[in-house]
């Protein structure tokens, strides 16, 4: 990668709404840093008006000039990138991540990284330890200063051991959201509302409570007509001792994203739906808690209120970037989210508990996230994957 003293050199890879919503905009919030300098897309009236926007000066400062390709192995040749941005269909980023990588550009790609544990594997195999490049994926749940203080809260003990834990992704999406060629299927997003919707909030549950040792889950497809789910429940068991349900829903009218954690001194909830800012994370002391007061207005007051976000979260990665060390949400760290994913689906697609470690080479679930189940394995597995391509 560049040295230190340098400019981070950035392209994007799909410059559609996720790309033009939030990645450009957290580029520019870094822009003291870091220069957008190229965009691919097989679209190219897409790309052109991704580049037309990047160029118009904003709040932040002055808009930037974009060099477009169509090509991600042209774009990587001409233009070497210290880092690349990934925000297509879920099916293409492993292969993507691993060009780029394989090109010394680090990684930032949209959920999920990729589509199994063995895709994520290979990906892990095209890093290199020792420095970089590393490819981390898109939880900026986690970077909210109302995240990391909780987390600060929970790992030091100061709310006490954590106990109960539920989890809330419960969304709405209609069929016309499923008109997308690539949404609903196995071979182009990898699942549903487990794997598109729910990851945020299940990474930022692990991410506070850490290791999982047990799934026990339901699946089912109750409205969409879709090959994966439409909701999804388990129960996780913690490596600590905390029990947790779990609730994932593209059904749900009354929309919210929700953690709870109930300590022994104390409950710590987050309510909101797409992003959290301070004001969102709620702290009530147990009934026995001493100078209750005092203990709350330390819980509730983080250092700033910086929302969780891509720029909070791009910064994070180019201060990896500077100090030349692995970012969160990379390695094992995002590994471990993948893994509980394929425990879920492994859980409520055999009707058993999956324990944390199971899920090995070998393992149709290691494969596949529906593990060749009969009522679960796609039928047009490869008219699945040709939709996918056609909407880079």
């Amino acid at each position: 990668m560049a040295a230190a003293t340098t400019r981070i050199r950035a392209a994007v890879v799909g410059t559609g709404g996720i790309v033009s919503g939030s990645h450009l905009p957290a580029l520019r919030a870094h822009a003291d840093r870091v220069d957008l300098v190229a965009g691919v897309d097989v679209d190219e009236g897409r790309l052109e008006a991704f580049r037309a926007r990047a160029a118009e000066p904003d709040g932040t400062g002055p808009g930037c000039t974009v060099t477009g390709y169509t090509d991600l192995a042209a774009m990587l040749e001409a233009e070497r990138p210290d880092l690349v941005l990934i925000g297509t269909p879920p099916s293409l980023h492993r292969e993507q991540t691993a060009a780029a990588l394989r090109a010394g550009a680090w990684v930032l790609c949209e959920k999920p990284l990729c589509l199994t544990l063995a895709e994520y594997d290979e990906i892990a195999a095209a890093e290199k330890p020792d420095g970089g490049p590393y490819a981390s994926v898109v939880f900026q749940h986690r970077y909210g200063s109302g995240a990391v203080h909780a987390r600060e809260l929970l790992t030091s003990g100061d709310l006490g051991k954590p106990l109960v834990a539920h989890c809330q992704t419960t969304w709405h999406r209609d069929t016309d959201y499923y008109a997308v060629p690539w949404r609903g299927r196995w071979d182009s997003e990898g699942g549903g509302p487990s794997m598109g919707h729910g990851i945020h909030q299940m990474d930022l549950l692990l991410h506070l409570l850490g290791d999982w040792t047990e799934v026990r889950a339901m699946a089912g497809r109750l409205v969409h007509d879709v090959e994966s789910e439409d909701v999804s429940t388990a129960l996780v068991r913690f490596a600590g001792g905390t029990m947790a349900t779990v609730v994932n829903s593209v059904l749900s009218p009354d929309e919210v994203s929700r953690i709870r954690i109930d300590c022994a001194d104390a409950t710590v909830e987050l309510t909101h739906l797409y992003g959290h800012t301070n004001d969102d994370w709620v702290y009530t002391p147990a009934p026995h808690t001493r100078d209750a007061a005092d203990r709350i207005a330390h819980w509730r007051t983080p250092a700033a209120d910086l929302p969780s976000s891509h720029a909070a979260q791009l910064g994070v990665v180019l201060d990896a970037m500077r100090d030349g060390v692995r970012p969160p949400g990379s390695g094992p760290d995002a590994r471990r989210t993948m893994e509980f994913l394929a425990a879920l689906y492994k859980s409520a697609f055999t009707g058993r508990p999956v324990q944390a470690g199971e899920i090995v080479p070998g393992d149709p679930y290691y494969d596949a996230m529906h593990g060749n189940h009969p009522d679960w394995a796609p039928a047009t597995a490869a008219a699945s994957s040709a939709a996918s391509a056609k909407e880079q």
